[in-house]
C-alpha cells in the first residue's frame, strides 16, 4: 500500500501536490487543505510459480552435463570440460588471444555437432573469418558469426537459431535499447550480462555462454566488481614477458579448481596446448651439460605439479649496495632467502649482485620452492654445477631448516613420471615404497642438502 498526499482549494477546488499560502488559481489566502490518498503500490510484480523445492540429493545432474573439447588444457582449467548451463567471462590484455582461444573452442565444439553463434561488437564478419581461416584448416559448417553491438538483435538471433555455444566479444561493446547510456557504461554491461544469464539457465533450454570482457590498465577486468560475482567462470590469459607462452588460468570457477592453470604455445595457427608442461620449463636437457646456478623446483599450478628449472647468477658488485633482481618473486622474499644463506649457511653475499629467473618467466608464488632458489644461489656463487638430475622441494625457515610443502607426495610423482633419479626432501613421513626409481634424501637444514651435493 502506498500513501499519496495532495491539497486541494476549499474555495475553488484546485488541487496541488505540494503547499502554498496562496492558491495559484483563484488567488485565496490560506486556503488548501490536506487530502491524503491510500493506492496500491504499482511496483509489486506478480511471480508465477513454475516449480518446487527439491531435495539436494534428488537433483539430477546427468553423467554427460560437460562438454570436452579436444584442447585438454582448456578442459583443465574448465575443470574437466564446459557445464552445458554456465556462462564464462574471459579476459585478457589486447592481442594475448582471448578471441583466438575462443574461436578454436568454437570450431571445436561445433565439429562435435553442436551448434555456435559468435557474436561480435568489435569486428566484422570479414575480419573474424580472416582469423579463422589463419588458425584452423577446416571451418565447421555449424559456427554462424554475426556482427552487430544492439544485444536486442542478437537475442532475436539466437532464438531463430537456437544455438548450443554463444560468444559474445566482447560484453562492453554491446547495448540494449531499453538502456539510455552508451555501450560500456556499468548499468548496460549489467543489463546485457543479466540477459545472457538467464539465457544460459533457462531450465528448458540451457546454453553455454561465454563473453569476452576487456582489460584495463591495471590489469583487471574492465567495469564493476558485480559482474565477476555473476558468472560461473572467470579466465584470464597472461604472458608474463614471453612472447609466445601464455597461461590460462582461473580466478573463479564454480564447477571446478580455482587457480587452476593451462599452458599455451602462440603459433601462427593459434594457440597450441601444452600438455606436458614440465618438459617445456627445463633446458637442461637441450644443453647437454651442467651449468652453476641452475636446478630445479616443482611448483604447482592449481592442481598439477610442474617441474621448473630455476637460474641463478652471482656477479661482483662495484656499488656499496648490491643488486638483488628477480622478476619472478617478490624482492622481499629473494633478499630473505639471501639473508638465511649468509646467516644458516656463512655464504657472504655482500658484495655481489644476485639475479634470480626462471624459465618461461613462470612466477614463484609457492614457498616450495625456496630451497631450489637457495640451492640455485649457492651453486652460483660457489660456480659449482649441480647434477641435473637432481630436484628440490622445500620451504626454508629463518633457522635454516627445510620444512614441509603441501602435496609433496604428488610432487614427487611427478618427479618420478620425468625420469628423474635424486630429490631433495624434508624430512616428513612419506610412502617411500612408492618411488622405488627415485632416491630421497631427507634433510632437517640447508647445511645437511649443502654437505650432501658437495660430498657427492
Amino acid at each position: 500500500m502506498k500513501k499519496e498526499t495532495r491539497y486541494k482549494c476549499k474555495e475553488c477546488g484546485y488541487i496541488s501536490y505540494g503547499y502554498f499560502g496562496r492558491c495559484s488559481s483563484c488567488g485565496a489566502w490560506d486556503s488548501f487543505e490536506e487530502l491524503v490518498e491510500v493506492k496500491e503500490s504499482t511496483t509489486k510484480k506478480s511471480i508465477n510459480k513454475q516449480t518446487s523445492s527439491k531435495k539436494l540429493k534428488n537433483v539430477e545432474t546427468g553423467t554427460s552435463y560437460r562438454i570436452k573439447t579436444s584442447i585438454e588444457e582448456f578442459n583443465r582449467v574448465m575443470g574437466g570440460g564446459i557445464v552445458k548451463d554456465s556462462i564464462s567471462i574471459i579476459t585478457a590484455k589486447p592481442g594475448a588471444g582471448k578471441s583466438t582461444l575462443l574461436l578454436q573452442v568454437a570450431n571445436d565444439i561445433a565439429s562435435n555437432g553442436k551448434k555456435v553463434l559468435y557474436a561480435s561488437g568489435e569486428e566484422s564478419e570479414s575480419q573474424i573469418k580472416s582469423r579463422a581461416n589463419r588458425i584452423e584448416e577446416k571451418i565447421s559448417d555449424n559456427i554462424y558469426v554475426y556482427s552487430d553491438n544492439i544485444l536486442d538483435n542478437v537475442l532475436e538471433e539466437i532464438d531463430k537459431l537456437d544455438p548450443d555455444l554463444i560468444i559474445i566479444d566482447s560484453i562492453q561493446t554491446f547495448t540494449l535499447a531499453e538502456i539510455q547510456s552508451r555501450a560500456g557504461t556499468p548499468t548496460q554491461v549489467m543489463e546485457c550480462a543479466h540477459r545472457l544469464v538467464d539465457i544460459a539457465k533457462d531450465p528448458i533450454r540451457p546454453r553455454i555462454v561465454f563473453l569476452v570482457g576487456q582489460m584495463t590498465k591495471e590489469d583487471e577486468l574492465a567495469g564493476v566488481r558485480a559482474l565477476e560475482h555473476l558468472v560461473d567462470t572467470v579466465l584470464i590469459i597472461e604472458n608474463e614477458g614471453n612472447e609466445e607462452l601464455r597461461y590460462l588460468l582461473t580466478s573463479k570457477n564454480r564447477y571446478g579448481s580455482t587457480g587452476e592453470m593451462g599452458f599455451f604455445i602462440m603459433t601462427d595457427k593459434g594457440l597450441k596446448s601444452l600438455d606436458n608442461p614440465s618438459e617445456y620449463f627445463m633446458t637442461y636437457r637441450e644443453r647437454g651439460k651442467e651449468l652453476p646456478g641452475s636446478t630445479l623446483a616443482v611448483i604447482r599450478e592449481g592442481t598439477r605439479p610442474v617441474i621448473l628449472e630455476i637460474e641463478s647468477l652471482c656477479s661482483h658488485s662495484f656499488l656499496p649496495y648490491p643488486s638483488r633482481i628477480s622478476e619472478n618473486m617478490k624482492r622481499d622474499q629473494l633478499n630473505t632467502l639471501i639473508s638465511i644463506l649468509e646467516q644458516r649457511a656463512s655464504l657472504k653475499l655482500l658484495d655481489k649482485n644476485v639475479v634470480v629467473k626462471t624459465t618461461g618467466g613462470i612466477r614463484l608464488k609457492e614457498t616450495a620452492s625456496n630451497l631450489a632458489v637457495i640451492m640455485s644461489i649457492y651453486s652460483a656463487a660457489k660456480d659449482i654445477a649441480i647434477d641435473t638430475a637432481t630436484v628440490f622441494i622445500g620451504d626454508v625457515g629463518l633457522t635454516g631448516e627445510i620444512k614441509s610443502v603441501p602435496s609433496l607426495e604428488l610432487r614427487l610423482r611427478e618427479v618420478q613420471r620425468m625420469g628423474f633419479k635424486r630429490a631433495f626432501i624434508p624430512q616428513v613421513k612419506i610412502d617411500e615404497k612408492s618411488f622405488k626409481d627415485l632416491k630421497l634424501y631427507k634433510c632437517k637444514t640447508i647445511l645437511d642438502v649443502i654437505e650432501k651435493i658437495v660430498s657427492s
